[in-house]
């Protein structure tokens, strides 16, 4: 049964925590621009935390339930912790060469961009290049998708421990899809702002959406393979973590909203091709077991994921 009292409590305070955070740099007109965008990026890093204080506060106020329920104490199989770390590398790997293949950007192992920014610091430019380069690749891969965690938990805790199981009651591929759309929708006023895809606020918040929806897919197969929120807050981390590191080895001036990061088209063709793979494997929609009988979670309410 749709549990559409929680449902509804839990998107009102998500968005009233988020939506303001998400609009306050807006109002630092008179800020510098260093401190705007430190500014921005801690508020933002605040509202990243509205879903799982929604979360929370529905499942012990509205819907009376135990804090347990969200399955905090849950890991899972630990193999699909490998997916949530290694997958979004891969996909960022394959969209940065597919944005160099389509020539939508130019390699440039020079390091332009980061010349030009060492150039700017005061003592940047003592420091070589190659050191720079390495040290964000070597972060990106390993440590930085883990302390992401302290963020992207906030998001996971919400979207994929609470939203997507009270949502399965219409069926795995529907729930899936509406709570990407919402996931999408939440991140707007930071997509007006030029986040993710600079210069074209409007259509930006529809491939948003649109990426919200793949990623989605692919975290949810983790999240219901699991049933914990520590494996989608991982693959959150590890997204977030390498989501921009092509854009180190193309030559300045490429239109980033189109190509370059995990969040453009050139790395939504990676994320379809492996929700097909998904799909022909049997691997989605997911098989539980409820009781003795093994059923589609699509048909299975939320009552059921335990």
């Amino acid at each position: 049964m749709l549990e559409r009292k929680s449902i509804t409590w839990f998107l009102i305070i998500t968005f009233l925590i988020s939506w303001p955070l998400f609009f306050a740099p807006l109002a630092l007109t008179d800020a510098d621009a260093i401190t705007k965008q430190a500014a921005t990026q801690g508020l933002w890093a605040i509202a990243m935390w509205g879903p799982g204080i929604a979360a929370i506060i529905t499942t012990l106020f509205i819907a009376k339930k135990p804090f347990s329920s969200l399955r905090l104490n849950t890991l899972g199989p630990k193999r699909f912790y490998l997916w949530a770390w290694l997958l979004p590398i891969v996909l960022t790997i394959i969209g940065g060469l597919l944005t160099l293949l389509f020539g939508m950007a130019k390699l440039d192992l020079n390091f332009t961009m980061i010349r030009t920014m060492l150039e700017s610091a005061p003592g940047g430019s003592e420091i070589p290049v190659g050191v720079i380069v390495l040290s964000q690749v070597l972060l990106a891969l390993t440590l930085a998708p883990f302390i992401n965690l302290l963020f992207t938990m906030g998001e996971e805790l919400g979207w994929r421990g609470f939203l997507l199981p009270h949502l399965l009651p219409l069926g795995q591929w529907k729930a899936v899809l509406i709570s990407g759309i919402i996931w999408g929708v939440w991140h707007a006023p930071a997509i007006i702002q030029g986040h993710n895809y600079p210069g074209y606020p409007i259509l930006g918040m529809f491939m948003m959406t649109i990426f919200c929806i793949l990623l989605g897919t692919i975290i949810s197969w983790m999240y219901l393979n699991t049933k914990s929120p520590w494996v989608a807050a991982l693959a959150h981390g590890s997204v977030n973590a390498i989501a921009g590191l092509p854009i180190l080895f193309f030559e300045p001036g490429f239109n980033m909203a189109f190509g370059g990061t995990i969040a453009t088209p050139t790395a939504w063709i990676g994320m379809l091709l492996f929700i097909a793979w998904l799909v022909w494997t049997k691997r989605f929609p997911v098989q539980v077991q409820v009781g003795e009988e093994e059923t589609s979670q699509g048909s299975v309410g939320s009552e059921n994921i335990k």
